[in-house]
């Protein structure tokens, strides 16, 4: 999907020209892959926009930073009052939010100590992905094998990670499907190249457990929620592959994803290949939370104060 430019990008504690936010062609983050970022979303509620799991977005943002040994000269107070302030200024809403934390100019070479850290927030308009709320999608289980223990952290939402999410990615979609299905290095299943993974069996809601090269996804933390909340009994075990065929559901959640069927692994079909009951149990009431349908009771939004609270963009 193309990016639709906004007016400002908060960089260092400053809202800058869209244009201006650029980087050095010898920076760090470019050549040695030294940045770890959020992708967040805001929603159009009908108070008002806002910001879905800030501070659990931000949180893991300074994580993974932590794990990178970067360190930070903004508080998570600060970097949510920065993406609070880009949005305001910027007056698109719903959209999606890029916090990226970087290693920028300064010394050639693998040690990045040397090197200035800055700071961006970006937002602007983005819609569905994958098969949005009611379709789904047709997946693969890739070649490509997640992350192992003590190579890259996987728990670091890290851009370097992300190079094997793209090799997953291409794959599956140069073979005709929307999205890949990584094993981790053990052949259970770990995730998607850019979303975590749920089945449904036995009338259990099943997740590989984080030992298995699994990102903590904000998603993923709230779908298990919700799953509390629906009394839907909960599973955080090992998925040997074979599983994702016998699964009677199977569904993908993130950020961007938020909650998306998974109609076929393997051109085999995921219980009738349609979109289960368990699967639109908690679509629905996922959707109905973050379209202001139903209440905050978890507190997870934080609202951004606008003039105008009618959407902008959708």
């Amino acid at each position: 999907m193309a990016i639709e430019k906004t007016d400002k990008i908060w960089h260092n504690g400053k809202l800058i020209p869209w244009d201006e936010a650029t980087i050095h062609v010898m920076s760090h983050v470019i050549h040695y892959g030294s940045s770890v970022f959020e992708g967040i979303r805001c929603y159009a509620l009908p108070t008002g926009p806002a910001i879905f799991r800030a501070q659990e977005h931000i949180e893991r943002l300074v994580n993974s930073a932590k794990v990178y040994r970067i360190d930070l000269d903004f508080t998570r107070e600060e970097i949510v009052k920065g993406m609070v302030e880009t949005i305001a200024h910027n007056a698109v809403w719903p959209c999606y939010i890029r916090p990226i934390v970087l290693r920028g100019y300064g010394e050639a070479g693998v040690n990045p100590f040397n090197s200035p850290t800055e700071i961006y927030i970006i937002n602007y308009p983005w819609g569905k992905y994958l098969g949005g709320e009611s379709e789904g999608c047709d997946v693969c289980v890739s070649s490509w094998t997640r992350l192992a223990p003590n190579t890259l952290p996987a728990m670091a939402k890290a851009g370097a990670n992300y190079m094997n999410s793209q090799l997953m990615k291409m794959e599956a979609i140069v073979n005709g499907y929307a999205e890949g299905i990584a094993l981790d290095i053990h052949g259970f299943v770990s995730e998607g190249s850019g979303e975590n993974l749920f089945i449904v069996h036995h009338d259990k809601l099943i997740t590989p457990p984080l030992g298995n090269s699994v990102l903590p996804g904000i998603t993923r933390d709230s779908i298990l929620q919700i799953a509390r909340d629906l009394n839907i009994p909960i599973l955080e075990q090992m998925i040997p592959r074979e599983m994702l065929y016998i699964a009677d559901e199977a569904f993908f959640t993130g950020t961007a994803a938020e909650v998306t069927a998974i109609r076929s692994v393997d051109k085999i079909s995921v219980g009738t290949g349609t979109t289960g009951p368990v699967t639109k149990a908690i679509q629905k009431e996922f959707y109905a939370i973050v379209h202001g349908e139903k209440t905050d009771r978890h507190n997870w939004f934080t609202p951004v104060p606008v003039r105008n609270k009618q959407p902008v963009s959708v």
